[in-house]
Order: C-alpha cells, then sequence, then structure tokens
C-alpha cells in the first residue's frame, strides 16, 4: 500500500555490495491524480540533510527498468500507474551513514494539455527517513 505523500517511508535505503556502497535509493508515489508516461518527468531533485543531488544526474527505476534522464525524456511507452511504487536512484560513493535524514524530492513533471512556454512544474516533498544498519 503506498501512502499519501510523495516520499515513502519504506525502501530509503544505501545500494551497491556491502563495504562498497555506491549511492541510496528513494522510492516515491506518482505526483500526480493519474498513471503517467514517463516522457512528462523531467528527473527528480533529491536534498539529504542540506546536499543536493542534481535532477540531470540522478536515474528513475520502476518494474525493474533504471532510466537515465535523456532515457526518461525519450521513453514513449512506459508508464507510471496510479498505485506504483518508483525509485529515485542517487549515486553518492559511500551511501549514506545509518540514522536520520532530512530528505526532499523534487519530482519535475511537464502535462501535455500545457503550452511549451509553460514547461516544468516542481512537485516538492520532504520528510525525516532513516537509513538502518545492514
Amino acid at each position: 500500500m503506498l501512502e499519501h505523500q510523495l516520499i515513502q517511508t519504506t525502501g530509503f535505503r544505501n545500494f551497491g555490495p556491502e563495504g562498497a556502497r555506491q549511492g541510496f535509493a528513494v522510492r516515491l508515489r506518482i505526483p500526480n491524480y493519474h498513471g503517467t508516461r514517463l516522457s512528462l518527468f523531467d528527473g527528480f531533485d533529491v536534498t539529504v540533510d542540506g546536499e543536493h543531488f542534481s535532477y540531470e544526474k540522478n536515474r528513475f527505476a520502476i518494474r525493474d527498468e533504471v532510466y537515465t534522464l535523456e532515457e526518461l525524456r525519450e521513453e514513449t511507452r512506459a508508464r507510471w500507474d496510479m498505485f506504483e511504487m518508483g525509485t529515485v536512484l542517487v549515486d553518492k560513493p559511500g551511501g549514506l551513514c545509518p540514522g536520520i535524514h532530512k530528505v526532499s524530492v523534487t519530482a519535475r513533471i511537464r502535462y501535455s494539455y500545457f503550452p511549451p512556454d509553460v514547461h516544468v512544474f516542481p512537485m516538492r516533498a520532504e520528510r525525516l527517513a532513516t537509513i538502518v544498519r545492514p
């Protein structure tokens, strides 16, 4: 079951082999009132404890597929459905230290029914999340 908030309490974790973590992951619900084609997402900014990670470098994972920003922009078939979880993957050698972190995510969304000059709408959320020891 998904929570109402954009940032989910489960799925905040480091990834990569133990002792050589490659980064961390933040699990999200769709920041929209309906399912949306992936090409309408223009990336996800993530900030943890004041350290910013740009949407241009973060990747997005859904249904065992991982997309870079360029791949998201070009994807014409895949969708993020209303009741699916997606995950933002952030490269940070060593990952995050175990403990409580202040996490914010800004999802950058385009709407097909708005003109191109009104291009990207940011949807921002913030919450505390915990990295547990392995």
